[in-house]
């Protein structure tokens, strides 16, 4: 089973590496002093696997890491060390994303082509899950889905993030699933519309050149100050996590022109609903 690393696991490998750092040691040296490869020191200081609460015990203590500092590099270790309910789907899920956004504070996605995975409906998703995988098999199919329904318990939460999707007006005209499908959806994304939490807007076919016509990403934003923001762009060549602080800052830049470009919330969820009662 692959690792996929958590906001908290990705804190943690970075404190470990910028300890060592401080103290003037290598990646060798540490690891002659723990009795341990020097692969799995930098697998830790990368977030690559697992830590192990009794082996960050041992990097604090070679460190020489005082109290209230270890107190909480401890409980951090705790924390990252926990598996999450995406574990179960180790077969579906191949990334760390759902693992970040089960702890973001803040999700913002910009989408040309669908309705956010995190607010499908099932049969909406049963035909993008079909069709974009193309998996011809319905219990694969099914297996998704279900992963899918796990991930957007997410927004049940009493600690849910806020979420700000936009999409573009073709996502309300492309029948995917067939009208009854593509009406349910709409009907659907307007009644989530009206949570406090969740703001959708519709980028209108009115808008000519934009910002967002590089394609689809998601902003994922962390409550910790010490958690940097994380793009990610999904394709089927494989998934990019951009981290930079300038690609962050330019991906944020890039959300906040798509956003001003696009209707205001009111107005598209008005825009929303009148396209989920006239598709039949």
């Amino acid at each position: 089973m692959s690792y996929r690393p958590t906001v908290r696991a990705r804190r943690l490998a970075r404190e470990l590496r910028t300890l060592r750092e401080k103290r003037g040691l290598t990646l060798q040296e540490v690891a002659d002093q723990l009795s341990m490869s020097r692969a799995t020191v930098s697998r830790l200081e990368t977030a690559q696997t697992r830590p192990k609460t009794d082996d960050i015990e041992r990097f604090l203590d070679l460190y020489g890491v005082p109290s209230p500092e270890r107190d909480a590099l401890s409980n951090l270790a705790s924390a990252a060390s926990r598996r999450g309910w995406w574990t179960a789907y180790s077969d579906v899920f191949t990334g760390s994303y759902v693992a970040m956004e089960h702890e973001a504070e803040l999700i913002r996605s910009w989408d040309p082509q669908l309705v956010h995975g995190l607010l499908q409906t099932e049969d909406y998703a049963r035909a993008v899950i079909t069709a974009g995988r193309m998996l011809p098999n319905p219990e694969d199919v099914e297996r998704r889905l279900d992963a899918r329904r796990a991930r957007q318990a997410l927004l049940e939460r009493s600690d849910a993030p806020m979420v700000h999707m936009v999409v573009d007006e073709a996502v309300l005209r492309r029948p995917i699933g067939g009208p009854r499908v593509l009406a349910d959806q709409l009907a659907h994304l307007a009644q989530l519309a009206e949570r406090d939490r969740i703001i959708v807007q519709i980028l209108p076919f009115t808008v000519r050149e934009h910002a967002g016509l590089d394609g689809r990403f998601t902003i994922l934003s962390f409550p910790d100050p010490a958690d940097p923001d994380i793009a990610y762009v999904e394709g089927t060549m494989g998934d990019v996590y951009v981290e930079s602080v300038a690609e962050i800052a330019s991906h944020r830049e890039r959300f906040q022109r798509i956003a001003e470009a696009a209707l205001p919330p009111e107005e598209s969820a008005r825009l929303v609903a009148d396209s989920a009662r006239s598709t039949t």
